[in-house]
């Protein structure tokens, strides 16, 4: 099996200034985009409607009576008024907006973190490839990198794991990377780990077994896997390291 997760020093680059507009209380989830929040607004308190973007569960970190920090959405005529963008745990403001993928990701190759997708001649975004549409085709030289870009906000015990919910899209972006490599080009997963305490990556295969054993063929088949370490602080999204794989996959309570 390859491991292409390495334990280099922190960097601690400062990537992305997302603007909040307020903190508030998560009163509930109604549905998996839309939460209900108590914000307090110059002493006069409201339950606003807020959308979430982000599909995931985050159980641990959309919960009642657990604060949030939200922005003022820019469409005034929009149903929900407001977005969320992080959401605390512990210490932490953890981002929890998926929206952002695309900046940081793109700020990754842009910025040379990784060997393999640096100094690229062509990065075309959101390229069909077999029955999907990966986020990126990256081009240098005669080689072509396909790309596909995860957010993973779980982490128990320092160990940082994806997916929170079951995923038949990331198992089937797993099995076009896998095609992508028999058929010559190289592949490569980003995995955007917000969660600061973690020290290690690994597929959850408690929540989305059928993931985690299609991460393990697509490892096996040489697709790469760069596990790399966000934290969100003072509005400020941090890039510090890329992180290890853990020494198992979670297959087992």
């Amino acid at each position: 099996m390859t491991q292409n997760a390495s334990s280099p020093s922190s960097t601690s680059q400062k990537v992305l200034n997302i603007q909040t507009d307020v903190e508030g209380t998560l009163i509930e989830r109604p549905n998996r985009f839309l939460a209900i929040v108590e914000i307090d607004v110059n002493g006069t308190k409201s339950q606003e409607k807020v959308h979430v973007h982000d599909p995931g569960r985050l159980i641990d970190i959309l919960y009642p009576g657990n604060r949030v920090l939200l922005r003022k959405a820019s469409n005034p005529k929009r149903k929900t008024s407001w977005d969320m963008i992080a959401g605390r745990s512990g210490n932490n403001w953890i981002l929890i907006n998926s929206a952002f993928h695309r900046q940081l990701s793109e700020w990754v190759i842009e910025n040379n973190i990784i060997d393999l997708l640096s100094n690229a001649d062509t990065v075309l975004p959101e390229q069909k490839f077999g029955e999907s549409r990966l986020d990126y085709l990256l081009m240098k030289g005669d080689t072509d990198i396909w790309i596909e870009v995860k957010g993973c906000t779980l982490a128990e015990r320092k160990t940082a794991s994806f997916p929170d919910a079951p995923t038949t899209r990331g198992k089937r972006h797993l099995d076009e990377l896998i095609k992508a490599r028999s058929e010559g080009h190289e592949a490569a997963i980003l995995i955007l780990i917000f969660r600061p305490e973690a020290e290690c990556f690994t597929a959850n295969g408690i929540i989305d077994p059928d993931f985690a054993q299609a991460f393990e063929k697509a490892l096996e088949a040489g697709v790469n896997v760069f596990p790399l370490l966000f934290s969100f602080e003072n509005n400020t999204v941090i890039y510090h390291s890329q992180l290890p794989f853990c020494k198992n996959v979670l297959y087992k309570k």
